[in-house]
């Protein structure tokens, strides 16, 4: 270690700025000392050891310099995701592999599987882990948008669900609290805060007293397992519910104001590459989906997965490699501005795939390569963010999108560059269906379903460099609020809010009122 101080102090006397020249440094000194390369992780920490004894200052510079895999963080947040433990799923699929262990659809060998199981699938220990492994490879923890996989969330035991969350909050907080509702509470203003919190269900799940379970969980976010629009494939693939589900759970999701996930499935038992594509399509000029976000997960042929029976039969056959790379381009073209890629691929490892394109782990970066030999760009937040490339000299454009979705009216609000492909800040806001509410609290209330602001995580309360802190999100919420007033007049807006965010909206005047913030507009 005390080499490691040693070549910090070298490293500011040095003043590098960029990765290459970093990395000629690390040779030299691993040359003059006689000892292996250090890593950028080993070289944080003697840094964070230096700084916490005050025997240099703090180097933004070098703290930006020694950051592993710089992405993590470049969306304004930091994910987490905490597996739940194996337990009993209630569907059938015949493409969802079952492992002991594991829950089902998850294998040994996937990274956050793997986390899970070392620590018993024990909820705080794996947050806890994570945000220390966040923090000592360089990344701000401020800002945690919690995950929670692993089977049918939805089919768990209730009071599992509740000890479970409850200790992913206990793990944040750094403190133990005696019940989910205190723990919330301490999450409103502890330093690592939960912004988000997204659980994975089957749409055949939700209904109206799920709805209440997963807000006064926390939950501001649903990923659905669609799979497909078609029943018949659905049917031949043993997935247990009809699209009719997906379009009720859709907009019983929408209307109490959820960001709504898809995760859907090409090479499906049954599918082709025209039903896929031509499922895209539907997926996002049929105002009966529209998802805010969606995942395309191809199917992967594992031997643990009863389809791979009928694969040795010859009565399934994967996508070829240029197919599939096909298949994903024509979707890329149907996204539209106000919808985020998530992932194209799943994080199952390679060797345990018997055949097919989903061998390839790098698909996305196969097929941006393809777009830009083609000389076309995505549309898709994920594509658009503006991540390390902000430019406060570059001038930003207020946009609007209204599309109609799930029996209302959706309208995207974004500050993006004029070519629009440098995405800064968006809000989404629903105005209300004439369907009876699912709460109380949302009758004659206007929506506003996300808020969020790109680029570099700055942590709360910290002036950045990053697009963060610039007052966006503040413009957006104002022109939320004279939409509903002057063009609705609609005399109250909410917000659902992840817990950690509470006091954000409270600096505009916004009430907590039953899980939402709510805010009259006079």
């Amino acid at each position: 270690m005390n080499y490691y101080k040693l070549i910090i102090k070298e490293l500011i006397k040095k003043r590098i700025k960029n990765s290459s020249d970093l990395a000629v440094f690390k040779r030299q000194v691993s040359k003059r000392y006689k000892i292996l390369t250090p890593s950028n992780i080993q070289l944080l920490k003697a840094y964070h050891e230096l700084t916490k004894k005050k025997r240099i200052k703090k180097s933004k510079i070098i703290e930006e310099l020694l950051k592993t895999r710089p992405v993590r963080s470049l969306s304004g947040i930091v994910n987490i995701s905490v597996l739940t433990k194996p337990y009993p799923c209630p569907g059938k699929c015949i493409y969802c592999p079952l492992e002991n262990g594991f829950p089902k659809s998850y294998l040994s060998g996937e990274p956050a599987a793997e986390r899970a199981k070392a620590l018993g699938f024990n909820p705080y220990f794996q947050t806890k882990q994570r945000i220390k492994m966040l923090r000592e490879t360089g990344h701000p923890t401020d800002k945690i948008d919690l995950r929670i996989i692993g089977g049918t969330w939805s089919y768990y035991p209730k009071n599992y669900q509740t000890r479970f969350i409850k200790r992913c909050f206990d793990a944040c907080n750094n403190k133990i609290s005696k019940n989910l509702i205190q723990a919330q509470k301490l999450n409103e203003s502890a330093k690592h805060r939960i912004i988000g919190l997204s659980v994975e269900t089957r749409p055949d799940f939700i209904d109206k007293a799920e709805i209440k379970r997963l807000r006064n969980l926390g939950v501001t976010k649903v990923e659905l397992g669609v799979q497909s629009v078609y029943d018949n494939i659905l049917k031949m693939n043993l997935r247990g519910h009809k699209i009719k589900d997906t379009i009720k759970a859709t907009k019983l999701l929408k209307n109490t104001g959820f960001k709504v996930s898809y995760q859907v499935m090409p090479n499906l038992l049954g599918s082709t590459p025209k039903k896929d594509i031509e499922m895209m399509k539907t997926i996002f000029s049929d105002e009966k989906f529209k998802p805010d976000l969606i995942k395309i997960y191809p199917c992967a042929l594992v031997k643990e997965a009863p389809l791979y029976e009928l694969y040795k039969k010859g009565k399934y056959k994967p996508y070829s490699l240029k197919v599939l790379i096909k298949i994903l381009c024509e979707i890329k073209k149907e996204i539209p501005y106000y919808t985020r890629i998530e992932r194209i691929i799943r994080d199952i490892p390679s060797p345990r795939i018997i055949k097919g394109p989903v061998k390839v782990s790098n698909l996305r970066e196969v097929v941006k390569k393809e777009m830009k030999e083609k000389n076309w760009e995505c549309k898709c937040i994920r594509c658009r963010e503006i991540k390390e490339k902000y430019d406060p000299r570059e001038k930003i454009y207020l946009f609007r999108n209204d599309y109609n979705a799930s029996g209302a009216k959706e309208i995207f609000l974004s500050f993006e560059n004029k070519k629009r492909n440098k995405l800064y800040s968006l809000l989404r806001l629903r105005i209300p269906s004439s369907d009876k509410p699912v709460l109380s609290v949302l009758k004659n209330v206007a929506l506003i379903r996300e808020i969020h602001t790109y680029g570099q995580l700055v942590p709360i309360s910290v002036k950045g460099t990053s697009a963060q802190h610039k007052g966006l999100g503040k413009k957006l919420i104002k022109q939320a609020e004279y939409i509903v007033k002057k063009e609705f007049k609609i005399k109250k807006i909410a917000a659902i809010s992840a817990v950690g965010v509470r006091n954000y909206w409270k600096k505009f005047n916004y009430k907590l009122k039953d899980t939402y913030m709510v805010k009259s507009l006079h």
